[in-house]
């Protein structure tokens, strides 16, 4: 999946100073020179909107650009679809900018940006995508469900997505509702490999790391030996004692080839716990949203979620700090 690159240091400069900005980036011949004309469609190319000059402070200039963003963007030209070098890097741009703006902002931001989308229906649904894209997939690193969900709550209103489509997003709301940061984690029955089950919920923990893994994974194993010998988590676990348990390390197979299971666990991190899902309700009761192998989930001791779909280096950041 091609990523595209965010103008960083331009941006804030934009936020940052009184500069007023005309374009990003210049695209071709038919861009013109825009500095003193009213803020109107420029065509075949991304031209930011002029910020007031009265508006000094950076937390009022991140509020008007992200609301104004595309302004000057013409969604009714279906060509600029096949323009990726315009289209989908002013849209990375966009959902940079979001994380400089408080979240009640982004939201109303984010429908505004669908709702001039409308303008025609091959853009509505190419934005749809982007969005789909970038907050969604677990290779993106822009990933953020507390944005996509405003989008995925209006995108199924509409008329212009297809019964696939419609099925697609619904499905995509329905997990992404599940597990949310600050909720109660879906409780499940773990087996080890004694043949005893457990709870999640019934864990004793201060903090829980569960990890959705597979037997044979290479990324699984990559990502096994990151935490295995991760500074942060061995001091946590180093912290474990009979009367208290700082963090357990729990990983679990989805899936019902128990066999490979077996085969796989002398490989594992005997300081961790490993389980099986030996009736698959995780995946028939479609109580967790693994979309990638593997999946990490940061439990507090009440079993509510600290961080979702996460990565190691979320993981190892909360460790770090909370000492």
């Amino acid at each position: 999946m091609r990523l595209f690159v965010f103008n960083l240091s331009f941006v804030l400069l934009v936020l940052i100073t009184g500069f007023s900005c005309s374009s990003s980036r210049q695209t071709d011949s038919k861009t013109r020179e825009i500095d003193d004309l009213p803020q109107i469609v420029v065509p075949y190319t991304f031209v930011l909107p002029l910020i007031p000059e009265t508006l000094t402070s950076s937390d009022d200039r991140v509020k008007y650009l992200v609301m104004h963003f595309w302004d000057r963007f013409d969604f009714a030209d279906k060509k600029l679809i096949e323009r990726p070098d315009i289209t989908e890097q002013a849209f990375v741009d966009y959902i940079n900018i979001l994380n400089y703006a408080p979240k009640e902002n982004a939201a109303e931001s984010l429908l505004y940006t669908l709702n001039k989308a409308k303008a025609d229906k091959a853009m509505y649904l190419h934005f749809a995508s982007l969005f789909e894209k970038y907050f969604y997939d677990p290779n993106s690193p822009f990933r953020n469900e507390e944005y996509y969900l405003p989008v995925l709550k209006e995108v199924i209103q509409s008329p212009l997505l297809t019964d696939e489509l419609l099925s697609r997003y619904e499905f995509q709301l329905e997990m992404t509702m599940k597990n949310r940061v600050g909720q109660r984690a879906s409780d499940f029955t773990y087996t080890v490999a004694s043949g005893q089950s457990y709870s999640l919920h019934e864990l004793k923990s201060e903090f829980t790391l569960l990890i959705f893994s597979n037997p044979g994974c290479p990324t699984c194993e990559a990502v096994t030996a990151h935490l295995n010998n991760s500074e942060s988590l061995n001091d946590a676990l180093l912290m474990n004692s009979p009367t208290r348990t700082m963090l357990t390390i729990l990983t679990i197979y989805p899936n019902d080839d128990l066999e490979e299971w077996m085969a796989h666990l002398s490989l594992m991190p005997d300081k961790w716990v490993h389980g099986y899902d030996k009736e698959m309700e995780i995946t028939n009761k479609k109580l967790y949203d693994i979309k990638a192998i593997p999946t990490l989930y940061l439990l507090d001791k009440d079993k509510n979620v600290i961080l979702k779909d996460t990565s190691i280096e979320a993981v190892e950041s909360f460790f770090s700090v909370n000492r």
